[in-house]
C-alpha cells in the first residue's frame, strides 16, 4: 500500500508538471560535437537561442590562436569568424602583440551552455583575452593550462598595471567596427577610456557598455546579420542607454561606488511564484521553435 502511494504521487507530479521530466536544452546541445548541415541562421536572441550551419574558428591561425579547445567552444556564424580574424590582423599590429588568444564563441550548434555563460547561444558572441600573445605556436595542453590577466585593481575600482594604451587601441578598433551591436568590459577599463579618449574621438565609446565578471577578457556582440529573419536583435540600443552619449557618466560611475558598495536599504519582499528560467533552467519548449529542427539535423 505504501509503494502504492508513493507510485501515485510521482505519476501525479509527472502529469502536472510534465516539464520536470524534460531534458535541459543545455544537456543537449552541449552533447553536439559537430554543427548542423544547414544553410548559417542566427536563431533567437543571445542567450536564448541556438545556431544553425556554424563555422569553426581555425584552431591557429597567422594571427591567432583559439583558446581552451577542450570545451568545443569555438564555433561562430561565418560574419563573426570573418570579424575575430580581421580583428586579430588589426591586433598584430599593436606593440608587443603578435595577435589575439581567442576564448569561446559557441557550441557547435549553439544553444545554452553545459557551464559558464548565459549568453553566447547564437554564434554572435565571443570572448577575447586580455593577455597579449607572445608566441602563437602554444600546443592543445598548454592552451589548456595557461590563463589571461586581468587589466582591473582587486578593489574593482581603476586599471592595474596589466591596463596598457594597447588594450584602448584594441578595444577601439573592436567597438568601431559597424558588425558590432557593442563590447562588454570591466568599468574600470571603460573609465580610463573615457578619461583618456579625445574630445573628437568619442563616437566608439557608446559601444563600450561596462558590466562585472569582464577583467580579464572582452566580450565581442555582433548584431544579427542581414537577412537572419529569426535572429532577435537587442533592445534597448546602445544609443537609448547612453540617451545618445558616449556612457561616461553617472550610470559608469555605479558600477565603481554603489555597484560595490550599495546602500542600505529595506528590501521589498520576495514576489511568490515560479523563478525566472535561464539559460540553466531552459528546456527545448523554453527555445525558438527552430531549434528543435537544429538540434535533430545530420
Amino acid at each position: 500500500m505504501f509503494r502504492f502511494l508513493i507510485i501515485a504521487s510521482v505519476s501525479l507530479v509527472t502529469s502536472l508538471s510534465p516539464a520536470l521530466s524534460e531534458p535541459l536544452a543545455r544537456q543537449l546541445f552541449g552533447a553536439k560535437s559537430v554543427p548542423s548541415q544547414q544553410a548559417p541562421q542566427a536563431i533567437g536572441f543571445y542567450s536564448r537561442g541556438c545556431a544553425a550551419g556554424l563555422q569553426a574558428m581555425p584552431q591557429t591561425g597567422p594571427t591567432w590562436q583559439a583558446m581552451r579547445l577542450s570545451r568545443n567552444r569555438n564555433w561562430g556564424q561565418p560574419e563573426m569568424i570573418a570579424y575575430l580574424q580581421d580583428l586579430s590582423r588589426y591586433a598584430a599590429s599593436l606593440p608587443g602583440w603578435k595577435g589575439l588568444y581567442i576564448g569561446d564563441i559557441s557550441q557547435p550548434r549553439g544553444g545554452p551552455m553545459t557551464g559558464g555563460h548565459a549568453s553566447h547561444q547564437i554564434g554572435l558572441d565571443a570572448d577575447v583575452w586580455m593577455l597579449p600573445p607572445q608566441r602563437l605556436d602554444l600546443s592543445r595542453a598548454q592552451r589548456e593550462k595557461i590563463s589571461s590577466i586581468s587589466v582591473r585593481s582587486a578593489d574593482q575600482r581603476r586599471t592595474n598595471g596589466n591596463w596598457t594604451p594597447q588594450h584602448m587601441a584594441l578595444l577601439r578598433h573592436a567597438a568601431s567596427d559597424p558588425r558590432v551591436e557593442r563590447v562588454f568590459v570591466t568599468a574600470a577599463a571603460k573609465i580610463a577610456m573615457c578619461n583618456a579618449a579625445p574630445r573628437n574621438d568619442r563616437a566608439w565609446l557608446q559601444k563600450i557598455r561596462p558590466i562585472y565578471g569582464h577583467n580579464t577578457h572582452f566580450h565581442v556582440r555582433l548584431k544579427c546579420p542581414p537577412g537572419a529573419r529569426y535572429c532577435q536583435a537587442q533592445k534597448p540600443t546602445v544609443a537609448t542607454l547612453s540617451k545618445g552619449g558616449d556612457g561616461c557618466d553617472e550610470t559608469l560611475n555605479w558600477w565603481v561606488t554603489d555597484y560595490l558598495n550599495p546602500p542600505k536599504t529595506t528590501a521589498p519582499p520576495k514576489k511568490k511564484g515560479p523563478r525566472k528560467k535561464n539559460a540553466k533552467t531552459y528546456v527545448m519548449a523554453d527555445l525558438p521553435s527552430q531549434c528543435r529542427a537544429v538540434l535533430s539535423a545530420r
